[in-house]
């Protein structure tokens, strides 16, 4: 993954879109193909893990923005 400078609201805004998109296109098909076989369990399940993925890579810039206490 490359090194991203953020230094404003928009560049983290920006930033964020692009690695959920990046996100979704890598873990998207698995959704996609629980709900074609249509197991609620399932589309839970993969539900779920694609948001965490997410708030994972969302949370991980944000302690990398905040100040150290």
């Amino acid at each position: 993954m490359e090194t991203v400078t953020i230094e404003t609201r928009a560049d983290f805004a920006q930033w964020a879109i692009e690695r959920a998109r990046a996100i979704v296109a890598d873990l998207g098909g698995n959704l996609a193909l629980a709900a074609r076989d249509m197991e609620d369990g399932k589309i839970a399940e993969t539900g779920n893990a694609l948001g965490q993925a997410i708030v994972d890579a969302l949370l991980e810039v944000f302690d990398g923005l905040a100040p150290e206490e």
